[in-house]
């Protein structure tokens, strides 16, 4: 029974490298305003690297969520993993096309990355990925449903995720797009730490079985909701109790040098939160 499961593990591993690989092909094939290679290796351009990982930290859960659930035939499973596999990669590619035209449409994302290398472009694509990777992750797993309802749910998915980014500009006293044009770095790891708890909080929510399109929505649509709550509440907290003394747009934004250890802690706020509500609720 063991090295039967070793066995399948190992054939298991095999195909989802190589679904990763079709899914970094098909990255590098809609993206040829630059070559990964030059960008990372001759040009240190850290921006590329960073939004590309938080691509491929999205492809892993994507797959992930093909691969995680009852155990049936090794071809069945097979079959599952390359099907699902397959639909992830195009959803997770066209949520990056959106966080290009709609997330981040006030100014040309691929001038940020490539001729400025800004890295706060590019954390806003990371997270945008990773949230998608989770929203795609939680959509795939459990019984009953099908390509179309893990469609459905990615579909709401992207929909909360602007939404949830219009809310974060609301809150913040600061306009995002234009600090973020500015190379101001703390400001997208902000922003692209809460997109990623948004994801996270209705990824991890959307796992269940799907039983009908009324309960099922209703379930989402309530995570979705304590996603978009999660964002005003997390930051009046981490403004509190994590860097008291201290007010939080102040250390992000308004000083010559953006204070970047502190957007590190707002991110890890927004993600720690997204976890601690689907363990708790």
């Amino acid at each position: 029974m063991l090295l039967d499961n070793i066995i399948t593990g190992i054939i298991v591993l095999m195909a989802f490298f190589m679904i990763f690989y079709i899914g970094k092909v098909i990255n590098d094939l809609l993206h040829r305003e630059y070559n990964l290679k030059e960008e990372l290796v001759e040009k240190d351009n850290a921006a590329v690297a960073l939004s590309v990982t938080g691509y491929y930290l999205g492809l892993v859960l994507t797959i992930g969520g093909s691969i995680i659930g009852p155990e049936g035939h090794i071809i069945d499973d097979l079959l599952d993993l390359c099907i699902y596999g397959c639909l992830g990669i195009v959803l997770l590619n066209i949520s990056w096309f959106i966080c290009d035209k709609i997330m981040l449409r006030h100014f040309h994302v691929g001038d940020e990355l490539i001729r400025d290398q800004n890295q706060g472009t590019a954390a806003v694509i990371a997270g945008m990925n990773i949230a998608s990777g989770f929203i795609i992750f939680g959509a795939l797993q459990g019984q009953g449903g099908s390509i179309w309802t893990a469609a459905v749910y990615w579909a709401l998915g992207q929909i909360v995720l602007i939404l949830g980014g219009l809310i974060f500009n609301w809150i913040t006293p600061y306009n995002i797009h234009a600090e973020i044009e500015k190379d101001n770095v703390a400001v997208g790891v902000g922003f692209g730490g809460a997109l990623t708890a948004i994801g996270a909080t209705i990824g991890l929510s959307a796992k269940y079985d799907f039983i009908s399109w009324n309960e099922s929505l209703t379930e989402f649509l309530i995570y979705a909701i304590l996603g978009l709550l999660l964002l005003p509440v997390v930051r009046f907290l981490t403004d509190k109790v994590l860097i008291p003394s201290v007010k939080l747009t102040d250390e992000i934004a308004n000083q010559d040098e953006p204070n970047l250890g502190a957007a590190y802690i707002e991110c890890f706020a927004y993600i720690s939160a997204a976890f601690i509500i689907h363990w708790c609720i």
